[in-house]
């Protein structure tokens, strides 16, 4: 069967026909590709296509998909073990492991998704300040857990209001929501609310609606607030943990968050969250404290097993630097293209992400900073993209992962054919 009866079959049995909303390719349009295998910097479809995929799951396949030496450590445990549902030493050697390595994190509690990683992290923080309100900020996404799907509302720095059906306005309620880089209206919120705020929760480095690189300074004025106003520092690291640096944004920053929540290169490609922090917040967690979380599957034998395997190649290998470099060359490559064609595009990375978007001066760290037009020209160019067989992920406001699979000759590669896409659409808009 093809892509397009496959997702027929999915659509009468599935919700949209897909079990994650932007999978179904309603942001660019068209019918989704089903894809049956993957390896290294590529998928293969249902139809017998290989794709250069930039998607890599949204970012937990750093090293590739199924990376041999990563591979050989699944295969023994998953002849070890499946799911215990009991103690074992598996969890016991990769929290070891990131304790020893990460200042900031003095206990860890493993879960199976970022989104239940936020909401237990949010949990702990109003359980240690006795306070109810979290302040969030637009742009900046942590999962769906019902308290923070919200939007800022009424236009006041502040103000909320549910940004999904299903969510009641008294829930809501409980989510305060300021602009990112306003420092103005970051100081209103804490002058009107900050005694009432239990924690902070940002994404250190903005990467779901576009990558909205923040000022350090930004960064650290919120921390500051917030300690002065007795109010925790929850890092939202889901994308950003183990993928810009070992230590993630906190290490780049030099900011100890009060917790962090990871997910995605934690795992290694599989299922695993978790949340953790300083060991006095930590220890509220039950069965030692009176938070309660609980998780069948979490700490699942083969995730920590292949987790652990993926962090230690990591930072055995110097994985980081050579991501970084080989991600700006092909920025460079692509936006030296865009500008001397004349292409309204440009490429925005940092560390081994980047987003393309409509050209501009100065950085984007805002929503309201993405050109009204950006929707409506990444689909064409995702389309254009994707008829040369490179995957992005299908959302304008996604951005795209450089993996170690992806060599400097695929990725010169991929950044003329990137070329071609963009040439098309050109050609496309003469009249």
């Amino acid at each position: 069967m093809n892509s397009k009866e496959l997702f027929e079959r999915s659509k009468k049995v599935t919700p949209g026909g897909v079990h994650s909303p932007v999978r179904a390719f309603r942001s660019v349009g068209g019918t989704p590709v089903f894809f049956k295998s993957a390896e290294g910097p590529y998928l293969h479809s249902v139809e017998g296509d290989t794709y250069v995929d930039f998607c890599q799951s949204f970012g937990p396949n750093i090293l590739g998909h199924r990376d041999p030496e990563i591979e050989k450590v699944l295969e023994q445990s998953i002849h070890r073990a499946w799911s215990f549902g009991a103690c074992e030493p598996y969890s016991l050697e990769l929290a070891e492991w990131v304790v020893e390595r990460l200042p900031w994190v003095e206990k860890i509690r493993f879960v199976s998704s970022g989104t239940e990683a936020v909401m237990s992290a949010l949990r702990v923080a109003r359980a240690v300040t006795k306070r109810s309100l979290i302040l969030k900020f637009e742009g900046c996404y942590h999962g769906h857990a019902d308290s923070l799907l919200v939007k800022a509302g009424s236009g006041l720095a502040g103000a909320s209001a549910s940004d999904s059906a299903g969510v009641a306005e008294t829930t809501a309620a409980q989510t305060l929501v300021a602009p990112l880089d306003d420092d103005a209206a970051l100081e209103k919120v804490f002058a009107e609310k900050g005694r009432e705020i239990a924690a902070v929760i940002l994404e250190p480095l903005p990467a779901n609606y576009g990558l909205l690189e923040q000022r350090p300074e930004f960064i650290k004025k919120v921390a500051e607030l917030a300690k002065k106003n007795g109010a925790l520092v929850i890092f939202d690291e889901v994308i950003s943990g183990f993928r810009v640096a070992l230590g993630g944004m906190a290490e780049k920053l030099k900011i100890q968050p009060d917790l962090v929540t990871f997910g995605k290169v934690l795992g290694g490609g599989f299922p695993v969250g978790a949340y953790a922090g300083k060991a006095e917040h930590m220890s509220l967690v039950a069965p030692e404290g009176p938070v309660y979380q609980a998780g069948t599957l979490s700490a699942n034998p083969v995730g920590m097993q292949v987790g652990l395997a993926t962090l230690k190649k990591l930072a055995k290998e110097n994985v980081y630097a050579t991501l970084e470099s080989r991600t700006k060359a092909f920025a460079s490559r692509l936006n030296e293209n865009f500008s001397k064609h004349d292409i309204p595009f440009q490429v925005s990375t940092y560390a081994s992400l980047f987003w393309i978007h409509g050209r501009t001066d100065k950085p984007i760290r805002r929503i309201e900073q993405i050109s009204k037009e950006h929707a409506e020209l990444f689909k064409s160019f995702f389309h254009e993209c994707l008829k040369r067989k490179i995957y992005l992920a299908p959302s304008g406001y996604e951005v795209g992962f450089v993996s170690l699979a992806h060599s400097d000759a695929l990725l010169r590669e991929s950044a003329d054919i990137m070329l071609e896409a963009a040439l098309a659409i050109s050609r496309e808009a003469r009249p």
